[in-house]
């Protein structure tokens, strides 16, 4: 009988990595999750789960012991308002994350070593137009990532390319484009835009207004969850050694974004927007050329049907906690 692979998923108390835990282990893996933090919204099914702060080298030793694959995913981020404003305080929190995650995966001989990488590292040049051009993976370099949170991530990738070439590490890159499900953070000032969407969206009465950041006609593409951890695994175990997009090319307005969760909400809303926020790049898009090319696959869920029950999801959070502070207040 084939011994059972093991792995070890780093951020599993967040919202991808509690997806990709559950995820592995109906696949039959042996998983450790480790975090900072446990998982918000329901228990993990890893069958260890680790409280430890992973930017501690010791903690990133013990961690990785015994495991075959390692999916790192703990990182210190969150929404654009999020990583626009902590530029110190997250590169040194994902450096040290990092560097000891790699550093322990070779003590510890790992066979692979997958990063989670983002769309952040692309230069900020070839994104100034709503109707942007899909990002291919080569058009990372020459490099003018987002400041902090995509430069760190930059470095990042190279570290893996090292560690391979001077070590035989056998690290994967996968580079996110804006992911979106349920159970996921929806309030807060980390959350992303579908999910700060949906609950704007839950809270407002039919008819009422909802701020938008920006004008509304910046862009992007969005992912969801399912179709995320699906893609992490097929890329960890292909052959492929460089960075690899993940996402999808169905490009939307955010104004877009908002009409698509008001219609599932069956909601009409006045927009207000504000320039002064936050908007990040004017348009972002995925070339999924490669991956189709190195997988045979792309994430294929179209954006209205996974915002159906990201919202219901959210939807149903908002109401509790509403039924949470009254119940709070009236104590």
């Amino acid at each position: 009988m084939p011994t059972r692979k093991s792995a070890l998923v780093t951020g599993a108390g967040g919202f991808i990595g509690h997806h990709l835990v559950t995820y592995l282990v109906s696949r039959g893996y042996d998983v450790r999750g480790v975090d900072i933090k446990s998982p918000e919204y329901g228990a993990s099914a890893a069958h260890e789960f680790v409280i430890a702060d992973l930017r501690d080298e010791q903690n990133c030793l013990q961690a990785t012991r015994g495991m075959d694959e390692v999916y790192h995913l703990a990182a210190d981020m969150g929404g654009i308002g999020y990583i626009t404003s902590f530029h110190a305080e997250i590169s040194t929190n994902n450096t040290l994350i990092n560097l000891h995650m790699l550093r322990a995966a070779r003590e510890s001989a790992v066979r692979r070593f997958l990063f989670s990488s983002s769309a952040c590292v692309y230069p900020q040049h070839l994104q100034e137009s709503a109707d942007v051009a899909p990002l291919c993976e080569d058009d990372a370099w020459p490099a003018d990532p987002e400041e902090g949170y995509g430069l760190e991530k930059l470095y990042m990738e190279k570290l893996c390319q090292y560690f391979m070439e001077d070590h035989g590490l056998e690290t994967r890159v996968v580079r996110f484009h804006n992911v979106y499900g349920p159970q996921g953070t929806y309030s807060g000032g980390r959350e992303k835009a579908p999910a700060a969407i949906c609950r704007k969206v839950a809270l407002a009465p039919d008819g009422g207004p909802i701020e938008i950041w920006g004008d509304g006609q910046q862009t992007r593409s969005f992912m969801y969850v399912d179709d995320c951890v699906t893609g992490i695994h097929r890329i960890m175990q292909s052959d492929y050694r460089q960075p690899l997009n993940l996402g999808t090319d169905e490009l939307v307005s955010v104004d877009a974004l908002v009409d698509l969760v008001c219609g599932i909400a069956r909601k009409s809303l006045k927009k207000r927007h504000d320039p002064s926020r936050p908007q990040g790049v004017r348009g972002r898009n995925s070339d999924n050329s490669r991956l189709r090319e190195v997988l045979g696959w792309e994430p294929a869920t179209p954006l209205r049907t996974g915002l159906v029950p990201t919202y219901r999801w959210i939807r149903d959070r908002v109401a509790a906690d509403a039924l949470q502070s009254a119940a709070t207040a009236a104590e």
